[in-house]
């Protein structure tokens, strides 16, 4: 199959899975808003493979993507907004996400899909648009090879700071250019330094995306070293943790070092690395 035609492949299946909408999603991620658990949407994923690389086998325990509790029409139409992001995952099993924030950059992100690749592992990428403006065929590479491309604001700003026209605009615009490098408008998005506000809440909703957080921060922006990212992911492992981490916006070889030592042990002691899936009708 032509580049060409596995875009308008990807972004036909595009256009389906925004017909089906935010309320169309099945219940994957639990938190805790005030006193009451809520359920959210899931995101998207895409599960082709490039054409210059072999079809992905998925493995016993690697790749059980997260599955919904319903049918997408027992969702509610209204719009719903979060007051809080998700924090956990609410699956089955010992199940956990890798998410890498801030790319792509062209030093760091290639090898940790390389690393996520051969362990047939998918993740979550928090995508800042002003890089995915100069690294559109990473961007192409996560889609491809079905990881989750989230939203992360165009030019990573304190959202609390900024009026709600200008958090439209930096969210919006990331959400195109996302769609324009993977075929698929983004179902997730985080807020730059977990920084959230009630507009960002909103805004988000209204574009059709969902707000995670995280569990377990590796603190790899502070560049402690990889043994010690290391030491936070294996003592931080646990069924539903969500795992932050970086492949942009500094020096990111101890995250990459760090990744390729944690995975395999994380995969050994029986976890699912997993990502959230949208269930389509």
């Amino acid at each position: 199959m032509k580049k060409d035609q596995l875009i308008t492949r990807r972004r036909a299946l595009a256009v389906g899975a925004a017909a089906v909408g935010a309320a169309g999603t099945a219940g994957l991620f639990a938190v805790r808003a005030g006193d009451q658990p809520v359920r959210s949407a899931a995101g998207s994923a895409g599960a082709a493979g490039p054409q210059a690389r072999r079809a992905l086998k998925p493995s016993a325990y690697r790749l059980q993507p997260l599955t919904g509790l319903g049918p997408p029409k027992a969702a509610s139409r209204r719009l719903l907004v979060r007051r809080e992001p998700f924090l956990r995952v609410s699956g089955r099993g010992r199940t956990m996400v890798l998410t890498f924030d801030d790319g792509p950059d062209p030093r760091y992100t290639p090898e940790i899909l390389d690393t996520l690749w051969e362990y047939d592992v998918r993740a979550m990428f928090f995508v800042c648009g002003e890089m995915v403006a100069e690294n559109l065929d990473l961007v192409e590479r996560m889609a491809d090879e079905g990881h989750v491309v989230g939203n992360h604001t165009w030019s990573h700003p304190l959202l609390t700071q900024l009026t709600r026209k200008q958090i439209r605009s930096e969210m919006e615009r990331t959400c195109k250019i996302i769609e324009k490098g993977s075929g698929e408008w983004p179902r997730w998005f985080r807020a730059p330094y977990g920084a959230w506000n009630r507009a960002a809440f909103q805004l988000g909703a209204e574009l059709g995306m969902e707000p995670l957080a995280w569990t377990i921060d590796t603190l790899d922006w502070t560049e402690p070293g990889s043994g010690s990212i290391i030491d936070r992911v294996e003592n931080g492992a646990a069924p539903g943790v969500v795992v932050l981490s970086h492949d942009a916006g500094g020096d990111r070889s101890q995250s990459v070092r760090a990744l390729r030592d944690y995975l395999p042990q994380l995969l050994d002691d029986g976890y699912h690395i997993t990502v959230p899936r949208r269930r389509r009708v």
